[in-house]
């Protein structure tokens, strides 16, 4: 079987074009509002969502997309964000105690005067991270070589014996 080449081009252009015109989906709005009405939401798409003030302690973002979220003053304690990816977050004034961060993309997150007692930092990513005056005395699993990617100010507690650059 001969396909004639001028009209197998034309649709490809056509079928090339409809992809083009398809909106990004950048965000989920659906599982936003869930999450603002309460839910756990591990593994979704939370872009760019706006949870300034949010009150979640003990909720499930595991694997979620967090990027470019803004979760300043917001309350989650106890919150597990596991494997999550929180690059771009600003999460100034938040309450993270005790939340699980182990694994999480960190990168260029602002925690300026958060606190984070007793948060779970094991295999974080923190590479640009802002923690000026967070509180994380008690957190766990930080390393040197984790903060040595991060930064903070004279205001950061950090755990016995490790210290952050000034940003």
């Amino acid at each position: 079987m001969k396909f004639a080449a001028a009209p197998f081009a034309s649709i490809l252009a056509v079928l090339a074009l409809g992809v083009a015109a398809l909106p990004a989906q950048a965000q989920n709005a659906g599982q936003i509002e869930r999450v603002r009405g309460g839910a756990s939401c591990p593994g979704c798409n939370l872009f760019q969502a706006e949870l300034s003030g949010f009150e979640g302690a003990g909720r499930n973002f595991a694997g979620a997309r967090l990027r470019q979220a803004d979760l300043s003053l917001s309350v989650m304690n106890r919150t597990r964000f596991s494997n999550a990816d929180l690059r771009d977050v600003e999460a100034y004034g938040g309450v993270f105690s005790g939340s699980n961060f182990s694994g999480a993309d960190l990168t260029n997150a602002s925690f300026v005067g958060t606190y984070l007692q007793g948060a779970n930092f094991s295999g974080a990513a923190l590479s640009g991270t802002n923690l000026s005056g967070a509180q994380l005395d008690r957190a766990t699993g930080l390393t040197q070589g984790q903060l040595n990617r991060a930064c903070g100010d004279a205001a950061t507690v950090l755990p016995g014996g490790l210290s952050v650059p000034s940003c």
